[in-house]
């Protein structure tokens, strides 16, 4: 069940929070109360049986006590259908309140109050008018878009040539980088159930965000979900933590919040591939967890010799989920900007308990919620435009960053 102080520290949020919580608050009430009532019913009914045991069947005394235990019972019936109903209304209204923001997470309204933590690298010295990634990838045969919306619509794009070996190369050298930190690589399915959604909290609140594709399976907006889940229902054993995962996974999102946004280019698509990082920790430990796979997702840009920056969410431009969030975010000269790379939080307790994930503190202690934290490391699609745009010539063609060089064979990317 949710924490009274996440019910307390929710309304740090902007919005009307304080009207969700109140009326959670009063459904909450409303149960005990009823609850209270058939507990009071039912001792009355026990009291009512036993008097019968020990009154003659023949007398009257003993009819009348048999019609009040049968009144009483359908009371109680009548009581246990309104507390049912009161138990869903007040699971359905858990489902829609949010995380509550940690006291470090700086209040604002949306991204134009998160706060910039630190830059790395410098912005690429061009001597010439910078290509959007589009243009680059059209002009070298390798981003196909045209065709992609022949075969499945807008927000698609066929990879081509060089182009899907550098995806496959990214893929590649973001595994071998994590694994070599310690993450444990998982290769999980890419449709999911309901409740795995609900677990990590893109139910019910973002249903129409998700593509469904059977009653009770939908294709994965994200490898958090997958790579959570896991542990869905587990018990896990204290000294077993933390765990460390990462996985490659396609992900599928609908983005029906985003009309017109991105319409261009790989940074909003139907379909991307992400590498997943997710850790599962004890409470102590979850932010100094969250430093460390901020680092780790940091590390492959570091690597790649690409300019980004850290900058910490405020509390109106939070995920729905998350108690703090770092965006890492990598320049793109040619929108002379920076575009998100990395969401990288920690949900503290919020989706263990969703999810049922505990551990077991010591051997014989009660088991209580894990925390979960979660980042891209990296989000493969828009990683590939930050290379084409920071690491375009002017002849057009791209130089294969070094680190990519024994995966893609070559140094850079050319007309075929």
């Amino acid at each position: 069940m949710i924490r009274e102080e996440l019910l307390d520290n929710v309304t740090r949020r902007p919005g009307n929070w304080d009207e969700v919580v109140s009326s959670f608050r009063q459904i909450q009430s409303e149960k005990r109360a009823l609850q209270s009532e058939i507990d009071v019913l039912r001792a009355k009914r026990n009291d009512e049986s036993k008097k019968m045991a020990s009154v003659d069947k023949a007398t009257p005394e003993f009819q009348q006590t048999r019609e009040a235990l049968k009144t009483l019972s359908d009371t109680i019936k009548e009581k246990q259908v309104a507390v049912d109903a009161a138990t869903d209304k007040l699971r359905d209204a858990h489902l829609m309140i949010p995380n509550a923001p940690h006291e470090s997470v700086p209040k604002g309204k949306g991204e134009e109050d998160n706060v910039e933590l630190h830059v790395w690298g410098k912005k690429p010295e061009l001597s010439f008018k910078p290509l959007a990634h589009w243009d680059l990838g059209e002009n070298l045969d390798i981003l196909d878009f045209e065709t992609a919306a022949k075969i499945s619509g807008a927000r698609f794009c066929v990879l081509k040539g060089d182009g899907a070996k550098l995806s496959r190369a990214l893929i590649a050298f973001m595994l071998d980088t994590h694994t070599e930190a310690g993450y444990l690589e998982i290769a999980p399915p890419a449709l999911v159930r309901r409740d795995a959604l609900v677990g990590t909290g893109q139910l019910p609140k973002f249903e129409d965000d998700v593509f469904k594709v059977a009653e009770d399976l939908f294709l994965s907006p994200t490898g958090e979900v997958q790579t959570t889940n896991l542990h869905q229902d587990d018990i896990l054993d204290g000294d077993s933590l933390p765990i460390r995962y990462v996985a490659h996974t396609p992900c599928f999102r609908a983005e029906a919040g985003s009309y017109g946004k991105d319409t261009r280019g790989l940074i909003r698509q139907h379909q991307f591939e992400k590498v997943e990082l997710v850790q599962f920790v004890r409470p102590e430990n979850g932010y100094q967890a969250l430093e460390e796979l901020r680092l780790q997702a940091e590390l492959i840009l570091q690597k790649l010799g690409l300019h980004y920056r850290v900058v910490t969410l405020c509390t109106g431009d939070m995920s729905f989920a998350g108690a703090k969030t770092y965006d890492i975010e990598v320049w793109l000269p040619a929108q002379n900007t920076f575009r998100e790379i990395s969401s990288c939080t920690n949900f503290e307790d919020y989706q263990a308990r969703r999810a049922k994930i505990r551990f077991r503190p010591e051997k014989g202690q009660k088991a209580q919620p894990v925390h979960t934290i979660n980042g891209s490391g990296l989000a493969v699609g828009r990683t590939l435009v930050a290379i084409l745009e920071q690491y375009q010539q002017e002849d057009g063609t791209i130089t294969v960053p070094e680190v990519l060089r024994p995966y893609m064979g070559k140094d850079a990317i050319t007309k075929r």
